[in-house]
């Protein structure tokens, strides 16, 4: 099988092409944020050092959510587009998930979180179970130091990736038991591992009505929905 996988989900712009488990190719850039102008051309690129044409693909794994608006939006677009007109299978999976999945302990408890500002932060709880990342406490848009507190009852080591730096001190003095160090490419998004994880995946039933999972509502959204209480709140992708 070969697969696709990409993550804009955050500041880091990471591609990757696969054939089944085997990685021929795969890019993680950090240095910008102009994914809309970059994406296409990287997996271009990576097609071509792959030796594949896009037409010999079979699957795109998209990071489809949480993180930044526009950045989930470009990779989905981008994913929905070539299974579209490709005519092959789109899968999305979490971009906490992706995160959780860089560490190789097994039995390890991984909490990956993204700074949403305001004390907030979207974040989920992992347990590694033979080599992947499985929910313990689901992907959410909370405050931080409740999210802390969930999973200080744990009361077990936990590996803190992502934007964990932004809470260090709040961490610390929170989280009783150890929290391992981790270097710095276990906070970055490896799109190969997003193409690991989507091979297993069952792919989205009907590729125009997916929509990101964004867990929260834009501030243009929510002010919308302020000012009309009574109107259908149901997903407009949906509806049509």
């Amino acid at each position: 099988m070969k697969i696709l996988a990409i993550d804009t989900s955050n500041r880091p712009l990471s591609v990757a092409v696969l054939d089944d488990s085997n990685v021929l190719a795969a890019i993680t850039v950090t240095v910008h944020q102009k994914h809309a102008e970059y994406l296409l051309p990287e997996i271009e690129r990576l097609l071509a050092m792959a030796e594949l044409k896009p037409t010999d693909l079979d699957r795109v794994v998209v990071a489809a959510g949480p993180g930044s608006y526009t950045g989930i939006r470009i990779a989905v677009t981008t994913a929905k587009t070539l299974a579209a007109t490709l005519n092959i299978e789109l899968v999305a999976v979490s971009s906490l998930a992706t995160l959780a999945a860089n560490v190789p302990v097994e039995g390890a408890l991984v909490a990956p979180l993204f700074d949403a500002r305001n004390q907030n932060v979207f974040a989920g709880l992992y347990r590694i179970k033979d080599g992947v990342p499985v929910s313990e406490i689901a992907d959410a848009h909370t405050n931080v130091t409740t999210y802390l507190e969930a999973i200080n009852e744990y009361g077990e080591p936990v590996w803190f990736l992502g934007d964990a730096s932004h809470f260090s001190e709040l961490i610390d003095t929170t989280i009783s038991a150890a929290t391992p160090s981790v270097s710095v490419w276990m906070n970055l998004p490896q799109a190969a591992t997003i193409g690991l994880l989507g091979r297993h995946e069952i792919p989205v039933k009907n590729v125009d009505q997916f929509v990101p999972n964004y867990l929260r509502l834009t501030q243009a959204e929510a002010e919308w929905r302020a000012k009309n209480p009574e109107e259908d709140t149901g997903s407009y992708v949906e509806k049509i």
